[in-house]
């Protein structure tokens, strides 16, 4: 499955972002447009490495160190994809090998990104530019507000490059934003999704634990895993979230599935998405790692949203999960609205599944991703590559034309990892970042590299 995504994307699109494997061509439509950054090149490239594909990790190592520069281009970048892609890649592929190559592009990478946090609070915009450094949040978000799963999905990365660089203006910068957010007073303990970076006001009251939130509170549990649990502030704010959402927002379908519904202005919102999937993983991971008083209840939910997840995934007749399902009186884990019964080769589901998989050995998880196996062999691949499906429910599904670079940084990765010995990346020395890429434990794995504390943050940065 990797060298067929890897040899198409090649073929068709090399150097670009992502493939139309239908239309055989680069895809111009996604996060990064039409800018030549190599999105599949830099997120696919420690999968290679992981898979033993030396030949194919060699190419994309060549393509990086000729062809990978952010000052060649002008553009507008989204700060928080371009974090977990591109920064996270690097970093990944630095810890694994030692080559200076990746420890330089992450630290050239960051630095376009910290124009971005010259706000008065210290929380970043969502967009900023590579050539004059001019930052502006979405048009689309609520009031020009930050929003919380952007902002607050850095601190991995940033923490870990300061770490093997030398440089504390990257950890500083995500310092600020976990400072602003603790101080912040939280409506009923949860933390609404969008942020003016200018007031450090809660704008809109939307609280989610799929898009818009997600990768907040996964980055404050790996945030204290990744410190080697000596970021204490981390998991206490983890488990303070937690116990919020728990009460506030995780509900039982009357059919007995476990599912987090979104709040909008206190209204239960009885859908989830498929990027909360990844939380069956989260609350396994937290109950794992350490024993309180949360322990059980943690585990059970973890259990229990994965379950669900599979079984929206079962409930479709492609066998692949929509992306948003509802639960009402009439109807649980199915998608309602045409724009929900997509599924655009996402990973969050097999996450779930490899982290429980490592956590209980419970055969039902590998089980449950070669049923996902045989799904995207069945109805994704194409002669030229991956396509994501518009609706999981037609038979044949139509197919969107798009193979995103997560599929190989993330979905294929999970499973590759399903099936292999838990010696590989163990979770007791590796976290990964919200893009799939692996990051060193700091203290418990000697992959971490730290340099010595040379530098101080410039005053201009």
């Amino acid at each position: 499955m990797m060298l067929h995504a890897w040899h198409n994307y090649k073929r068709y699109a090399w150097g670009k972002n992502e493939l139309r494997p239908l239309s055989r061509c680069p895809h111009w439509g996604g996060i990064f447009l039409f800018h030549h950054l190599g999105a599949t090149i830099v997120d696919a490239l420690d999968t290679l490495y992981i898979m033993g594909l030396e030949k194919e990790y060699r190419e994309g190592r060549d393509w990086i160190e000729r062809e990978f520069s952010l000052d060649r281009i002008n553009a507008e970048l989204n700060v928080f994809e371009t974090n977990i892609r591109f920064v996270g890649g690097m970093l990944t592929l630095y810890a694994f090998t030692g080559d200076p190559l990746y420890k330089e592009r992450a630290q050239q990478i960051a630095d376009k990104l910290l124009p971005a946090f010259k706000t008065r609070t210290g929380i970043p915009y969502g967009l900023v530019s590579t050539e004059t450094g001019a930052a502006r949040n979405h048009e689309w978000a609520s009031d020009g507000n930050s929003i919380l799963a952007e902002f607050g999905t850095l601190h991995l990365e940033f923490t870990y490059l300061s770490d093997i660089t030398g440089n504390p203006v990257y950890r500083e910068r995500v310092q600020t934003i976990r400072q602003v957010l603790k101080k912040l007073r939280k409506p009923k303990g949860l933390y609404p999704n969008y942020l003016n970076p200018e007031t450090g006001k809660w704008g809109q009251c939307h609280i989610s634990l799929g898009g818009l939130g997600d990768s907040y509170y996964e980055y404050l549990l790996k945030s204290w895993l990744q410190s080697g649990q000596r970021d204490a502030e981390a998991r206490e704010m983890y488990d303070e979230a937690m116990q919020a959402i728990l009460e506030k927002m995780v509900r039982i379908s009357r059919g007995g599935l476990i599912y987090v519904s979104d709040l909008t202005n206190n209204w239960m919102e009885h859908k989830m998405d498929h990027l909360a999937c990844f939380s069956g993983g989260m609350f396994a991971l937290g109950a794992a790692t350490r024993q309180n008083a949360y322990t059980d209840r943690y585990m059970a939910v973890g259990k229990g949203i994965a379950n669900t997840c599979h079984e929206s995934y079962i409930r479709t007749p492609t066998q692949l999960g929509p992306e948003t399902f509802r639960f009402s009186e009439a109807l649980e884990a199915r998608a309602l609205r045409s724009q929900e019964k997509a599924y655009v080769l996402r990973p969050e589901t097999f996450e779930s599944y490899f982290v429980l998989w490592r956590l209980t050995h419970d055969q039902k998880y590998r089980d449950w991703g070669w049923e996902g196996v045989l799904a995207l062999e069945k109805h994704c691949r194409t002669p030229y590559g991956y396509s994501g499906l518009r609706n999981v429910y037609q038979q044949p599904p139509p197919k969107d034309d798009v193979q995103q670079s997560y599929f190989l940084a993330e979905t294929l990765k999970y499973l590759y990892l399903l099936f292999s010995d838990d010696s590989v990346l163990p979770l007791d020395k590796w976290v990964f970042n919200t893009e799939a890429h692996p990051l060193p434990i700091k203290g418990a794995n000697v992959y971490y590299r730290e340099a010595p504390l040379t530098l101080k943050a410039p005053k201009d940065s």
